[in-house]
C-alpha cells in the first residue's frame, strides 16, 4: 500500500518554479486515503507528473489502456476515430460488482426515461458522464483526466467503494483529440528549463489555427445537436446509450479569470428548460464551492455564462432530462503565465480541474435519489405535455437534404417514420421515400421541439451563443408543424439512404437534376473525368416532366467515353451522389432544345481558399469540410505568409472567408485584384465584404443603424452593446430562381442563418438583387428592433465584374456549423455558374 504523505500547501492562485520543480502527486491527490500500490501512477506510465508536460493524445489513451488493464473497476472501449485516426475512448468507471453487470444497470437505468418507470430508485447507482478539453487548447481538462483515472482505479478505503457502488462514471479524456493533440505539440515544444512567465513568449501564442479546434477547425462545443463530426456522434451515442444524470464539460477561460461554475445568467436560460433543473444545478455548486474553499482557489457562478443553446455540452443534457455543468478555468495556455491574479502554473489550473471532478462525484452520489426522480419526472413531463398529431417535412425534388434531417433525428433516439403515400398539407406536397413524419407524442418530445420551434421573443437580449437553430428553416424543407398522425406510415428502425432508380441508356444526352443536394458532386465527377457538361439557363420539359433551370446536361456525342463507357459511368455517377440521372433519346425538348444556346458550357474549377493570419478558421474549416466530405471535390488552402510567393493562375475561384481585426494587408489585395481583373471568380464572405469594398474590387451602399444609448448607465453599457450583436438569427429572404445564384432552389422564399450587422442596399436595377430580405424578415432568434428596421430591403449577395473576372460577395455564412444544409448550394451555384451571372 502506498499511503501519500500530508502535503501542506496553501495557495490562492500561485505556486512558484521552486514547487513546480517539485511537484509531487501529493499536490493533487486527497492525503488523508490510501492508493493501491499496484495501480500505476502516470508518472510511471507517461514518464512525467501531469502538469509537468503537456500530455498527448497517444500517452493519454495509453495511460487510460494501463489502468483498465490493472484495476477492475474500470473498463475501456474505443466508440471510433476522428478525422485523423485518433481513438474516441471512454472510460466507465463503477464498482467492481457494477461492472461486472454493467449492461443489466444500463438497461434499468434506461428504464427510467422509457414509458414502464416506477422502479424503485432506492439502489440503482446514479450516472456521470464527465468529460475534458473539448477545445484543445483547454488542455487542463484532459491532464486532469489523468489524475482522476488514477484517483478512481487507485483509491482505498469505504468511502471511495461506497462511492463506487452508488455511481456509474463515463469518463471521457479528451473530448478532442485532434486539437489536444495540436495543442500539446505546441506547448512542449515551446517550453524553457527556465519557465518563462511573459504572456509574449512564443509558447502563449500558437500559430494559426491553433488547438481549440478538431482537423477541419470546427468548435466541436456547438456541435451537440446538429451532432455532424464523427467525435460528436460517438459522444452523443454514449449520452443516449446512458442518459446519465449529470455530464460535466471541462474548459478553460482567459488567463486574468478564476474558475466558473454553472448556473449562469439565470435570465438566459432556455425557456424548455424546467426551473427545478437550475434550482438541481445550484444545488450541486454548493459542492465545488465547499471543495475551492478547501484549497483556497477563487471561483464564481451566475454570472457571464448561459444555458440557452442546447448545442453545447453543458446545455445539451437540460433539454434530455440532465443536468449539464460547465467548468470554466483561467487558463495558462501553456506551463505559466503572468496574470493580474499572480502567476498561474499549469499544476494549479490542473488541481482546480481534478477537484471539480471529485466535486461532482461527490454531489451526484449525496443527491443520487433526486437526480433519478428529477430525471424520470422529466421524461414523464414531457410525454404528458406532448399534444397530437405530427410534424411533417421533406422536400418534393431533393431527398437527400430530408434524409440528412432524419439523421440527425435518429442520432438523438428521436422517433421518426415513412411516409407511404403522398400527402398535401397546407399546399406543401410530401412524397413518398423524400419526407417524414415525426409524432409529437414521444419521449424525446421537448427535444424535438427544441430543434423544432421558433422563437422570436425572449427574457434575455444577449447570448453567449445563436441565439436560433430551427432545424427545417436551416434544412431548407417544406415543413409542416401540424399534420395528421394517420400520415405516418412504418416507424423507421434502421434509416437508409434514398437510392434512385438506375439511369435508362441513352445514345443522346443525359440530364441531372440540380435541386438534389448532392448534384454538385455528381457534377464535380463528371467534369473531373473530363467529360463536357451545360447547364440550362432557362426551365424546359421533356415527357410531361419540368427540369427546372440549373439541369445539368451532358451530351453523349463528342465525348472523351463511348456511347457504353459514358453509360457505365454516368451509373457510377448515380450510385456515388444517390442522384437520379435521365437519360433522353432526343433533343427536342418543351421550351428550349438540349441543342439551344440558353445551355452554358461549364468549366472545370479549380477552387482555393485563404487560410492562416487574421483569417477566421471556423469559416475556412466549415468550407474547406463542405468540399472535401460533402461534395468530394479538391480545395487549394492557400496560407497567406506563402501568397507571395504562390502562382494564382492555377486557379478559377478564390474563397475568401471571413477575417478578424483590420483584414488583409495591401500586398494581398494588389494581387488577388490583379488575379481577379485576369478573370478569376474572388468569392467573400462576412467581414471580407468589407475588406474587398475597401480596396475597390467593387463598391456598394451599406444602410447605417442609429443604436444611439438612450437612458442607458454605465453599469448597462455592456449589456446594451452586446443587444445590438446579431448573435446568430434566422431570417426570411426572396429569391429570383431564374438567376443562377438560385439554381436548384425550387421555392421563391429562403431561409438565411445572419451573425453579421453588415447590410447592403439593394441595387437600383432589380435584377441584380436575386437574393433579397423581405420587409418582415425575421423568422427565429434575436434581433434588436434597430438592426431588424435595417435588414428589411437588403441584400445579403452582390456580383459585380472586375476587369474580366468576377467579385461575388456574401454578408453572412452559407456554411454554418456543417448542418446549415439548405445554403450550401449558393456556394456551389458561385463556383460553377459564376461566370453566368
Amino acid at each position: 500500500m502506498r499511503k501519500l504523505l500530508f502535503f501542506s500547501l496553501f495557495l490562492v492562485f500561485q505556486i512558484s518554479f521552486a514547487q513546480q520543480d517539485d511537484l509531487s502527486m501529493s499536490y493533487y491527490l486527497p492525503t488523508d486515503i490510501s492508493y493501491n500500490e499496484s495501480i500505476p501512477t502516470p508518472e510511471e506510465s507517461i514518464g512525467f507528473i501531469p502538469g509537468e508536460w503537456h500530455v498527448s493524445h497517444d500517452r493519454l489513451v495509453s495511460y487510460m489502456h494501463t489502468l483498465a488493464a490493472a484495476s477492475p473497476r474500470l473498463k475501456i472501449e474505443n466508440r471510433g476515430t476522428t478525422y485523423e485516426g485518433r481513438p474516441l475512448i471512454l472510460l466507465t468507471v463503477s464498482s467492481e460488482e457494477n461492472i461486472a453487470n454493467l449492461e443489466e444497470i444500463r438497461k434499468k437505468h434506461i428504464n427510467i426515461v422509457s414509458e414502464d418507470s416506477s422502479q424503485d430508485l432506492s439502489n440503482m447507482p446514479v450516472v456521470i458522464n464527465q468529460g475534458f478539453s473539448i477545445h484543445g487548447n483547454e488542455a487542463s481538462g484532459s491532464n486532469a483526466a489523468l489524475l482522476y483515472a488514477y484517483y478512481l482505479a487507485a483509491a482505498e478505503g469505504p468511502e471511495i467503494e461506497e462511492t463506487l457502488k452508488n455511481t456509474v462514471i463515463l469518463l471521457d479524456p479528451a473530448f478532442n483529440p485532434d486539437g489536444l493533440q495540436r495543442f500539446a505539440y505546441w506547448a512542449n515544444t515551446n517550453k524553457s528549463k527556465n519557465i518563462n512567465p511573459d504572456p509574449q513568449d512564443r509558447e502563449y501564442s500558437e500559430i494559426w489555427p491553433g488547438g481549440r479546434t478538431n482537423h477541419y477547425w470546427f468548435d466541436m462545443n456547438r456541435d451537440w445537436l446538429p451532432v455532424q463530426l464523427p467525435e460528436s456522434q460517438a459522444r452523443i451515442k454514449t449520452f443516449h446509450d446512458w442518459y446519465p444524470n449529470v455530464l460535466t464539460d471541462h474548459h478553460e477561460m482567459g488567463s486574468n479569470s478564476s474558475f466558473f461554475f454553472q448556473p449562469g445568467i439565470p435570465s438566459r436560460t432556455h425557456p424548455l428548460t424546467p426551473q427545478l433543473n437550475q434550482d438541481l444545478t445550484k444545488e450541486i455548486g454548493t459542492y465545488h464551492a465547499q471543495a475551492f474553499d478547501e484549497i483556497g482557489s477563487l471561483y464564481y457562478t451566475e454570472e457571464n455564462y448561459d444555458d440557452f443553446y442546447y448545442g453545447k455540452g453543458s446545455t445539451f443534457p437540460d433539454i434530455n432530462g440532465s443536468i449539464g455543468i460547465l467548468f470554466e478555468q483561467g487558463s495558462s495556455r501553456g506551463h505559466a503565465q503572468e496574470t493580474d491574479n499572480g502567476i498561474l502554473t499549469f499544476p494549479f489550473t490542473i488541481r482546480n480541474q481534478f477537484t471539480a471532478a471529485l466535486s461532482t462525484l461527490k454531489a451526484a452520489e449525496n443527491m443520487r435519489e433526486k437526480l433519478l426522480n428529477y430525471q424520470r419526472n422529466f421524461f414523464k413531463e414531457s410525454r404528458n405535455s406532448a399534444s397530437s398529431g405530427a410534424y411533417a417535412f421533406g422536400s418534393e425534388h431533393d431527398p437527400i437534404k430530408a434524409y440528412e434531417l432524419a439523421k440527425i433525428l435518429k442520432r438523438h433516439q428521436i422517433e421518426v417514420h415513412k411516409v407511404d403515400k403522398d400527402f398535401t398539407e397546407a399546399g406543401l406536397k410530401f412524397k413518398k421515400g423524400n419526407s417524414y413524419v415525426v409524432p409529437k407524442n414521444q419521449r424525446q418530445h421537448r427535444l424535438l421541439k427544441a430543434m423544432f420551434e421558433r422563437r422570436t421573443e425572449f427574457q434575455d437580449s444577449l447570448f453567449y451563443d445563436i441565439s436560433a437553430w430551427t432545424f427545417p428553416l436551416a434544412f431548407n424543407l417544406d415543413f409542416s408543424e401540424d399534420v395528421a398522425i394517420k400520415n405516418a406510415g412504418e416507424k423507421i428502425q434502421e434509416l437508409e439512404i434514398p437510392t434512385p432508380e438506375q439511369p435508362e441508356k441513352s445514345s443522346y444526352a443525359y440530364l441531372l437534376d440540380w435541386q438534389n443536394y448532392l448534384a454538385p458532386k455528381a457534377l464535380n465527377m463528371i467534369l473531373e473525368k473530363g467529360l463536357r457538361a451545360k447547364v440550362s439557363m432557362e426551365a424546359f420539359t421533356f415527357e410531361g416532366n419540368e427540369f427546372a433551370a440549373g439541369t445539368i446536361m451532358i451530351p453523349v456525342q463528342n465525348q472523351k467515353l463511348e456511347q457504353d463507357e459514358l453509360y457505365c459511368f454516368m451509373t457510377e455517377v448515380s450510385e456515388a451522389s444517390h442522384i437520379a440521372i435521365k437519360g433522353i433519346p432526343t433533343g427536342m425538348t418543351g421550351g428550349i432544345n438540349l441543342g439551344s444556346n440558353q445551355f452554358r458550357a461549364i468549366e472545370h474549377q479549380q477552387v482555393a481558399i485563404l487560410v492562416g493570419g487574421s483569417i477566421s478558421s471556423y469559416d475556412a474549416g466549415e468550407i474547406w469540410h463542405l468540399f472535401d466530405q460533402r461534395y468530394d471535390m479538391k480545395i487549394t488552402k492557400l496560407d497567406l505568409k506563402d501568397l507571395a510567393g504562390s502562382d494564382l493562375s492555377r486557379y478559377t475561384d478564390i474563397i475568401v472567408p471571413s477575417t478578424w481585426g483590420g483584414g488583409l494587408n495591401d500586398g494581398v489585395a494588389t494581387q488577388l485584384k490583379d488575379w481577379t481583373k485576369n478573370g478569376g471568380t474572388i468569392i467573400g464572405f462576412r467581414s471580407a465584404v468589407n475588406w474587398l469594398k475597401n480596396n475597390d474590387f467593387n463598391d456598394f451602399e451599406t444602410k447605417k443603424t442609429d443604436n444611439t444609448a438612450k437612458d442607458v448607465s454605465f453599469g448597462e453599457r455592456g449589456d446594451f452593446r452586446g443587444a445590438q450583436v446579431i448573435g446568430g438569427a434566422i431570417f426570411e429572404a426572396d429569391l429570383d430562381r431564374t438567376h443562377p445564384i438560385a439554381f436548384g432552389y425550387n421555392r421563391d422564399k429562403i431561409a438565411l442563418f445572419r451573425n453579421t450587422t453588415i447590410f447592403m442596399e439593394a441595387d437600383k436595377q432589380s435584377y441584380k438583387n436575386p437574393i433579397r430580405y423581405t420587409e418582415e424578415p425575421l423568422l427565429s432568434g434575436y434581433i434588436s428592433k434597430p438592426n431588424l428596421d435595417s435588414l428589411a430591403g437588403t441584400v445579403p449577395f452582390k456580383h459585380d465584374r472586375l476587369g474580366r473576372g468576377e467579385v461575388m460577395l456574401f454578408t453572412d455564412n452559407t456554411n454554418f456549423r456543417a448542418f446549415w444544409y439548405g445554403t450550401n448550394k449558393l456556394l456551389m451555384n458561385a463556383i460553377f455558374f459564376g461566370t453566368e451571372m
